[in-house]
């Protein structure tokens, strides 16, 4: 089942980022990478084509209370939202608690390892304070970066699918998951 989730009095820390929610100040950062080509795709939506969209999203992202912001150096640079999942489609999870990761990061850090980070975080935030049985995360199986930042937090595989994009497409995916069982194993 999915879990109750409220980020808003929430920040984690990691080496090199700070977790926290988003602030209504964050608005040209979150432009300058949501408007990039190729950025959105990865997750299933399109560039946004102004600032009145980014401020629309980012309003959600505030009263939502389930999406991080990712920022460096003084500068929001991603997000990391704890999403709900899909129940119908992983019954054997119905007694469980869980949720669903969705991230996305600015082109100008790809490759630094800065997702994983983030997610290893947020994972051992999710298992330790709010208690999740296990946690999912979803990628299209074109987006190989994507895929290895899952295989590099320990999500295995779940099932394959199709998402219906924000756009109309359809892609091909992978649902992982991560059940606290096998996390704990892990950090033995």
């Amino acid at each position: 089942m999915n879990a109750e989730i409220d980020i808003s009095n929430v920040t984690l820390k990691t080496p090199r980022l700070i977790l926290r929610p988003w602030r209504e100040s964050d608005l040209d950062d979150f432009f300058e990478y949501a408007s990039v080509d190729g950025v959105g795709q990865m997750a299933g939506w399109t560039p946004h084509k102004d600032r009145e969209e980014s401020r629309s999203i980012l309003t959600r992202f505030i009263e939502g209370r389930k999406t991080f912001a990712l920022e460096k150096d003084g500068k929001a640079i991603g997000s990391l939202g704890v999403e709900k999942y899909n129940e119908d489609a992983c019954p054997e999870f119905a007694d469980k608690k869980c949720r669903e990761l969705g991230y996305v990061l600015a082109r100008p850090y790809w490759g630094q390892g800065l997702m994983p980070e983030a997610v290893n975080e947020v994972i051992r935030y999710l298992f330790e304070e709010v208690g999740l049985d296990a946690i999912f995360c979803a990628h299209f199986l074109r987006n190989a970066q994507s895929a290895r930042v899952q295989e590099k937090c320990g999500f295995t595989h779940y099932a394959f699918g199709t998402f219906e994009t924000r756009f109309g497409t359809v892609e091909d995916d992978e649902l992982n998951v991560l059940t606290r069982e096998d996390w704990l194993r892990t950090r033995g």
